[in-house]
């Protein structure tokens, strides 16, 4: 399973997110200001931060947590 962690440069909660992100092991960042993370929320369509999307191995959406930061707990049950 992938992490992946979408994030904005003024977004409140964001810094939360970011720091239970490091706790897991194989995260994706994203920057949704950025073109390409941009792109990539588009995909899962992600439409706030912070979003945490957990992906297969063939990157298709598993479980997200969309303008949310989940319990630690409830990230590791998925991964």
């Amino acid at each position: 399973m992938k992490v992946k962690l979408f994030v904005k440069s003024d977004c409140p909660r964001c810094p939360e997110a970011k720091t239970l992100a490091a706790q897991l092991s194989d995260v994706e960042f994203y920057n949704v200001d950025q073109v390409d993370g941009l792109a990539e929320a588009a995909f899962y369509g992600v439409m706030s931060t912070p979003s945490f999307v957990i992906t297969d191995e063939i990157g298709k959406e598993v479980k997200s947590w969309l303008g949310t930061v989940p319990k630690i707990d409830e990230l590791r049950k998925v991964c």
